[in-house]
């Protein structure tokens, strides 16, 4: 169609060689998505190629590891637990008399010395039955006098009539008098085993005045009073009586500790070292040694008791304090790592080694010991191995490793190549 047939058909107002216009500003328009397009294309391929060769490049280039060396156990491994100390001798102490407190002289925090007087007690109960008792057997030994008497006159009237010429006196007479002899004879027997029975209760009386005075059975401190002057006290230590004190000795001192089964070996047995370190004596530590232990392990716990034995001259350890105690633990294997080092597989634990070129080889171990953050290994390794620390799945036999740290420490990328 010409410019003037559409001039013709056209609406009012349409000026010949629009359509022409319009053709050409589609066709560039056309021409443009096209061009811009081709242009996306080609900048994402270049971009998928670069990606690509990124991830080959980085999946090609060496895993940057951490790396500890492995040292030489050559001194033992320390080992701290907690522990608590403990009296050496520690006593409530009782009365062993009723009565009622007279006088105390000791007090809490006082040192005392073995036998001193603590308290005394007076016993008006007691006094009382000692007097009786001592009239009781008075009357005991003179009613033996009088027995000793009967017994004296039916002998002499027996050794009469057994003496008297036959015909004179008749055999049942004879015989009723050896009877009255051996039957006051026994009266003076029952009499003398009834004086015995009286001092006994004389004597037990006595060793009960000596209670009247409560002594220190041994030389420490007193830790708690409990009476005061006029308070009623009761003979035993039931739960219904009150105790009249305690007291502590504390020269030597214990020390207690819970000790891990895996410490068995080394600490089950007396002798071994140990240090006390208390935590408010500023800095002072304790030199001590083990004496005795349980022997046995708590099926609970699976720990088993040490004691520590130490001297206390000047008392600066209290029972009853929180301590730390360190032992030092006997070499069990030839080199020492990290617990993080420890690779475990289906076939046991492993330890990623770097050798010379930088590259990453399993090898097995063997643990002797395991503290928790450091393991002890006696076979695998070799003094001076570098180990792998927190090995990734990435990591696999034969790769090619680059070092960035090496005890801890950054590493050059010149010195890691070395």
């Amino acid at each position: 169609m010409s410019d003037r047939d559409i001039s013709r058909h056209s609406p009012a107002g349409f000026q010949p060689g629009t359509g022409r216009r319009l053709k050409l500003m589609v066709g560039g328009l056309i021409l443009v998505l096209l061009v811009g397009y081709g242009a996306m294309r080609v900048t994402r391929s270049t971009h998928d190629r670069t990606l690509g060769s990124d991830a080959v490049t980085a999946a090609s280039a060496p895993q940057p590891v951490e790396v500890v060396t492995a040292k030489a156990a050559s001194t033992g491994r320390p080992l701290t637990l907690p522990g608590e100390t403990a009296a050496w001798y520690e006593s409530t102490i009782y009365a062993r008399v009723n009565g009622y407190v007279g006088t105390w002289t000791a007090d809490i925090g006082d040192h005392v010395k073995k036998g001193q007087v603590l308290a005394t007690i007076e016993t008006p109960d007691l006094d009382a039955d000692l007097v009786a008792a001592k009239a009781k057997l008075r009357a005991a030994q003179a009613e033996v006098n009088r027995r000793q008497a009967e017994v004296d006159f039916a002998n002499t009237t027996y050794a009469r009539w057994r003496d008297s010429p036959k015909g004179v006196v008749s055999e049942q007479e004879r015989e009723d008098k050896k009877a009255l002899a051996a039957s006051a004879k026994a009266n003076m027997e029952y009499a003398q085993a009834q004086v015995a029975v009286d001092q006994a209760e004389v004597d037990r009386l006595n060793s009960f005045q000596q209670f009247k005075q409560v002594t220190a059975p041994y030389s420490g401190t007193i830790t708690e009073r409990r009476i005061d002057i006029g308070n009623l006290v009761s003979a035993g230590s039931s739960s219904q009586t009150t105790p009249l004190y305690r007291m502590a000795k504390a020269d030597p001192i214990r020390v207690f500790i819970e000790a891990p089964q895996s410490a068995t070996a080394d600490l089950m047995k007396p002798g071994g070292k140990a240090e006390i370190i208390p935590s408010d004596l500023n800095g002072r530590r304790f030199e001590g040694q083990i004496v005795r232990t349980s022997e046995s392990i708590d099926p609970k716990a699976r720990t088993f008791r040490v004691e520590v034995d130490l001297p206390n001259p000047d008392l600066a350890l209290l029972p009853g304090m929180y301590v730390q105690t360190a032992f030092e633990l006997a070499v069990r294997g030839t080199v020492q790592i990290p617990a993080s080092a420890m690779v475990f597989k289906t076939d046991g634990p492993h330890a990623a080694v770097i050798d010379a070129t930088q590259k990453v080889h399993f090898v097995p171990v063997s643990i002797a010991r395991d503290d928790g953050s450091m393991l002890e290994i006696d076979k695998g390794l070799q003094p001076d191995d570098k180990v792998i620390l927190n090995v990734s799945n990435q990591v696999n036999e034969g790769d090619a490793v680059h070092m960035t740290a090496l005890d801890g420490k950054p590493v050059a990328e010149e010195t890691a190549k070395k």
